[in-house]
């Protein structure tokens, strides 16, 4: 029972908000990369008082941004490509170069890496820089 009280209580900083609420800079991003995509839902997380949004849109690719609206994860679906736009040169370049079959479905960015995922499972790490490090599966 303990857990359950304990557990429930995780949830209290996830607020499902308008798209009206998202930052300028998230809502900028999301029209110029997915202009004929409705959003679903918008949820502005708190975590150590580090504010995020979660946003899923119709299609059900998932973005994530930062306070600012700075997109850090673009998340697809498995089989369907992510526009390439939202990819950064250098590693949409290697990319393209390295596995012309493939297609990238996701990407995120943390604080040392770059992650793609590309359409048969396998993840390629790239530096900031968008320098390739290694393929991780």
């Amino acid at each position: 029972m303990m857990m359950l009280a304990v557990s429930g209580c995780n949830n209290d900083d996830d607020k499902v908000i308008e798209e009206t609420s998202l930052p300028s800079q998230a809502s900028q991003f999301i029209e110029t990369h997915f202009p004929a995509v409705k959003i679903s839902r918008v949820v502005r997380e708190r975590d150590d008082n580090v504010t995020s949004y979660d946003v899923r849109l119709e299609n059900l690719v998932e973005l994530d941004f930062d306070e600012q609206g700075v997109c850090y994860s673009v998340d697809g679906n498995a089989n369907d490509k992510i526009p390439d736009s939202v990819i950064p040169a250098k590693i949409l370049e290697y990319v393209k170069t390295n596995y012309p079959t493939l297609h990238i479905t996701d990407w995120e960015k943390n604080r040392t890496t770059q992650e793609v995922g590309l359409s048969d499972n396998k993840d390629l790490v790239f530096d900031l820089d968008g320098n390739f490090q290694r393929i991780d599966n």
